[in-house]
């Protein structure tokens, strides 16, 4: 009987020899992992920004910070300027860009909408020399993920002239409420106030110490009395307003033609202005004031996402980071910047107002989920409201 059995036995090794060489063969083909995804540089980056942030020596050929990336990269810069927040966030929906310069009361409402991607900071190896205060901010970290790279930060200053004002404005007031100015006339139409919702920070911040009694800690929050509130102030300040002002070259047009003595305004106009010999200083106020800290992000369906990153690191560079604030007028994201640099200078941060930190009240966009039992406003409201003020 066993010398039967051994012609079956060794049909059935065979088989199952057969069988595990066959299994052998097909793990490498199931165990193979997915292909990395190529981390060649595409030759072309294309960027949402504020005015003056992305220079190429066009305006000065000493503020240049593209030229040299291109050079080293390859990658082809394009910038697409934008005048307000509301403008980036629409570019954004629109597509066809890979990173942004978004201030805070755009990046929260770009990460819930699915409109940028959180970043791999890995990649950007120079990550650890920003401003701790920054490197973690709520307006681009969400459920402790990184959705973009901190740019710079500085504040909204109140912009005025120097022929009218002899001393610096000590308040806000002179933009809110009608007054007689030093110079004996009305600031009636002879002020300005910012083309964006966000601007309603802005009063309640100013009613925040004017009338304590409304109980404002946060003008990004708002409860539906303080809200009230600024909207109130806002509608009188509406008889004041020569323009609501977006575009930075024109308000500074205004201010050297139209008339204008005082508006809230960056420190790129105050700059640019003072550098033309123009009678303009500017001042944070009593208040103190609301601010932007920016944040370079990606685009969720960016095509180009090599040469963004590339770019992200080479944003951060001391160099460059210096190069930009004595440009802009703003504050570096990276400390190391404010020293050795030849364009900014010294005492350029000094300057820029780098103390100044804790007197801003960052933008951020405002929720209807906060501290108060009843909720805030949201910034849908804020949009729709300010839109109707403006209007008239």
């Amino acid at each position: 009987m066993r010398n039967n059995l051994k012609p079956a036995v060794l049909v059935i090794g065979i088989a199952v020899a057969l069988t595990a060489c066959k299994k052998e063969q097909a793990a490498p083909e199931t165990q193979a992992a997915a292909p990395e995804a190529s981390t060649a540089l595409e030759g072309v980056l294309s960027i949402v920004a504020w005015p003056g942030y992305i220079e190429r020596g066009e305006t000065d050929k000493s503020y240049d910070w593209v030229t040299g990336f291109e050079a080293e990269t390859g990658c082809k810069v394009s910038v697409k300027t934008a005048g307000n927040s509301d403008e980036m966030v629409a570019l954004m929906n629109q597509g066809g860009y890979d990173l942004v310069t978004a201030s805070g009361d755009a990046s929260l409402r770009l990460v819930a909408g699915g409109k940028v991607q959180a970043i791999d900071i890995g990649r950007v190896k120079s990550y650890s020399s920003i401003d701790a205060r920054l490197q973690q901010a709520a307006w681009h970290t969400v459920d402790g993920k990184h959705y973009g790279v901190p740019y710079q930060w500085g504040p909204n200053v109140l912009m005025y002239n120097t022929k009218t004002f002899k001393t610096a404005p000590a308040s806000w007031g002179v933009v809110f409420e009608e007054q007689v100015l030093a110079d004996g006339k009305s600031n009636k139409g002879r002020i300005q106030a910012f083309d964006g919702p966000i601007y309603i920070a802005d009063a309640a911040l100013y009613l925040k110490a004017k009338q304590p009694e409304l109980g404002i800690t946060d003008p990004y929050a708002l409860n539906e009395k303080q809200y009230a509130a600024a909207i109130d102030l806002l509608k009188k300040q509406k008889a004041l307003v020569h323009r609501y002002w977006h575009d930075a070259t024109v308000q500074m047009s205004d201010f050297k033609n139209e008339g204008v003595v005082a508006s809230g305004s960056w420190p790129y106009q105050v700059n640019a202005l003072q550098l033309e010999k123009q009678p303009i200083a500017s001042v944070i106020p009593a208040e103190g004031a609301t601010g932007w800290a920016d944040t370079t992000m990606l685009h969720a369906d960016a095509k180009h996402p090599n040469c963004a990153y590339a770019w992200m690191e080479w944003s951060i560079s001391p160099k460059v980071q210096g190069d930009v604030a004595a440009w802009f007028g703003s504050l570096p994201a990276v400390p190391a910047a404010c020293e050795n640099n030849a364009l900014l200078g010294a005492e350029g941060c000094k300057t820029n107002g780098i103390e100044n930190f804790d007197k801003i009240h960052f933008w951020r966009t405002p929720e209807a989920k906060c501290t108060d039992a009843a909720g805030c406003v949201p910034y849908s409201r804020w949009t729709q409201d300010y839109i109707a003020i403006m209007g008239g």
